[in-house]
């Protein structure tokens, strides 16, 4: 994790890290410089413990370990096995769509802006190991096939922003919004009665097209504004179908909804990214606030 840096913008301080491979932010409607720097350092370390508890990307996180049991039973303490619970409800509502034993696709899938496209062999070699109805979970016991793997990272930045906003509300009574890469909630409504405004950016520029308006809840944000690949004028998103291991075809670019948890929010825009070309009208169904381009 960078240092932390924290700043006096207008009527609020401005905390910023990085952490989960994202700029982190957290704005705080307070006065007080020292209880500004006390509650960056909390959201600050609970992002890196969660980081370092569900990173693939680390040897000693519990995903790794779960990850190289090669078909031994894992038993997991009670917060993973609530992600492990919500992820068998993302697969089950998206109709397996929502797979996080998917991520094994990342072997012949990178998504660089560049335009190389595994050819069907390497995906078939694949599929056999991706599957949630393959998994054996009985909480708290898991138990993966060998040569299966599972991914967390579709839902842990929005867990850990829920988590970091639970954690500032037991410490203080302010408005505080937190955002890691985009994905965002506030504690409770401002005291001076404002908004906190979202700027929201398309996928060809980091300029905002669009202001949102944020009182209370979450919002959270899906795309392939930065990941995807260009071939013969067809752009090949990083959203893929864990049936076939190919991208779901003709997705919005970059999706974002509201709702009252980041969590909830991250949920309903990946679930209508996979709807592809049926997103917007999956989101007009759930009867929740969305922004899509």
């Amino acid at each position: 994790m960078q240092p932390l840096q924290l700043v006096r913008k207008a009527t609020n301080w401005c905390g910023t890290f990085t952490a989960m491979a994202s700029p982190c932010e957290l704005l705080m409607e307070i006065q007080d410089s020292e209880t500004a720097a006390a509650l960056l350092r909390q959201v600050a370390n609970e992002a890196v413990r969660l980081e370092h508890k569900f990173s693939r990307y680390r040897d000693d996180s519990i995903t790794s370990r779960i990850n190289r049991s090669s078909g031994k039973v894992v038993r997991v303490d009670d917060e993973t096995a609530r992600l492990l619970d919500f992820a068998k409800q993302l697969y089950e509502l998206s109709d397996g769509l929502f797979d996080v034993t998917s991520g094994v696709l990342r072997r012949v899938w990178t998504f660089d802006g560049g335009d190389r496209i595994p050819d069907q062999a390497m995906i078939d070699k694949l599929l056999p190991a991706i599957g949630w109805d393959k998994v054996v979970w009985r909480n708290p016991e898991l138990q993966l096939q060998p040569g299966m793997e599972i991914d967390l990272g579709g839902i842990g930045k929005e867990y850990a922003v829920d988590r970091c906003v639970q954690l500032v509300r037991e410490k203080t009574d302010a408005s505080i919004l937190v955002n890691f890469g985009g994905d965002l909630a506030v504690t409770r409504d401002r005291n001076d009665g404002n908004c906190w405004h979202i700027g929201r950016s398309s996928s060809e520029s980091s300029a905002p097209i669009a202001i949102i308006e944020l009182e209370r809840g979450a919002l959270a944000t899906s795309g392939d504004a930065h990941r995807f690949l260009l071939r013969n004028g067809k752009r090949y998103s990083h959203i893929l179908n864990p049936k076939t291991g190919w991208p779901i075809e003709d997705p919005p670019h970059s999706i974002s909804v509201a709702a009252p948890t980041c969590i909830e929010a991250g949920m309903l825009s990946t679930l209508a990214l996979l709807h592809g070309a049926d997103a917007e009208n999956f989101l007009r169904a759930q009867d929740v606030p969305y922004w899509i381009n």
